[in-house]
């Protein structure tokens, strides 16, 4: 054999290793899409990966219901009812420090008594347990009303600390009352024992969001808009940062290439957002709808510079699609490399709930991920 097509035989073998080991999601370029239905009505969905690797989804309105996949999405547990009302939950949040799996249950709606639910078995079963809840710096309890899942922080001094968006609703959702509502987050320090609440995110009118921390242990927050009472553009998604563990937010700006709901009204869209565990960079991955004219066209957009700039776009569902949640699989599990989107699928209000799952090859329809990466320092 040639010699020198030997050494270039093994270089290539040996940077397929090499970026299957960084990128677990990147599958050697080969592309993976199937989609599940996993419930039947309701809606509200959140997703979370538990630390064996099991997928647990979250579901529900008058029942607040959980289904469990150990087998990276291929099969899935019976319906689990664990809270009758369950009306609204969201905000699941997996503890990285012990496991447990916390999951929020209103029992009315908007502003209401809180239970939260305590997974110790990777979501097999779940035991109810009273919370303390600090109002804000304006007095102000929280609503766990639908917002994405929460995590565990895993950098700097606040490492371990658990934190979950929020919202606060005012005198309730009609119109008259969104110049009040604003969105912020809740953080636990004890394990979910007594909960702080965070100073308000800088733009009234915004209601469900989501968050994810960055390698460099910034905090990026990402949040639904009703209305705009000032310049901002309703439409799209509003983006602000923490510096200190989500206590405070700053920097806002307005996306401008996530939308936030359909174009052809002010109302907005829950969506889902995950960073991707890949050390060294911030993928981000961003679900909602590429909509001019109601809630169908779920789409997923991909940034590979922690929010700032997103390249990648692609289609997901092309009919009905409303809330979503998004959660990556684990190293050494049967969900590694694997990425799912939990959402509401035809049949709003009462919902069918799909789970598509995918890789980063079928993303970015083949092209190698390293080419997107950029040479980039937050500021």
């Amino acid at each position: 054999m040639n010699q020198s097509f030997l050494f270039g035989l093994l270089f290539l073998l040996g940077a397929s290793c090499s970026q299957k080991a960084e990128n677990a999601f990147w599958n050697d370029g080969k592309a993976f899409f199937e989609v599940h239905e996993i419930f039947s009505s309701e809606r509200f969905p959140n997703v979370v990966t538990a630390q064996d690797g099991s997928i647990i989804a979250t579901w529900g309105n008058k029942k607040y219901q959980v289904r469990r996949s150990e087998d990276g999405g291929k099969t899935w547990d019976p319906v689990n009812t664990i809270a009758t009302p369950g009306f609204h939950g969201g905000g699941v949040i997996v503890d990285e420090t012990n496991g447990d799996i916390l999951a929020f249950v209103e029992e009315s709606h908007p502003i209401s008594p809180l239970l939260m639910y305590r997974s110790r078995d990777n979501g097999k079963t779940w035991e109810a347990e009273r919370t303390t809840i600090l109002p804000d710096n304006l007095g102000n309890v929280p609503s766990m009303h639908m917002n994405e899942h929460g995590i565990t922080l895993q950098y700097g001094e606040k490492k371990g600390r658990l934190i979950r968006p929020t919202r606060f609703y005012g005198g309730g959702n009609d119109r008259e009352f969104w110049p009040d509502h604003y969105t912020n987050a809740m953080y636990s320090d004890d394990g979910g024992k007594t909960w702080q609440t965070s100073k308000p995110f800088p733009a009234k009118g915004t209601g469900e969001a989501a968050l994810v921390e960055l390698a460099d242990g910034t905090i990026y927050y990402n949040s639904r808009r009703h209305f705009a009472t000032d310049r901002l553009n309703p439409r799209m998604r509003h983006i602000a940062w923490s510096k200190d563990g989500g206590d405070t937010w700053e920097n806002l700006s307005v996306s401008e290439e996530l939308p936030d709901g359909d174009q052809s009204r002010d109302y907005g869209l829950m969506a889902g957002l995950v960073r991707l565990p890949i050390d060294g960079h911030d993928i981000l991955l961003f679900s909602n709808i590429d909509s001019p004219d109601g809630r169908t066209r779920g789409t997923v957009w991909v940034s590979f510079d922690g929010g700032f700039t997103w390249p990648i776009k692609k289609l997901v569902e092309e009919g009905g699609f409303a809330y979503s949640s998004l959660t990556a699989g684990r190293k050494g599990t049967a969900s590694e490399g694997l990425i799912y989107l939990f959402y509401e699928g035809a049949g709003h209000p009462s919902t069918i709930g799909k789970i598509a799952i995918f890789n980063l090859p079928w993303l970015t329809d083949g092209r190698d991920w390293k080419e997107f990466l950029p040479n980039f320092r937050h500021p």
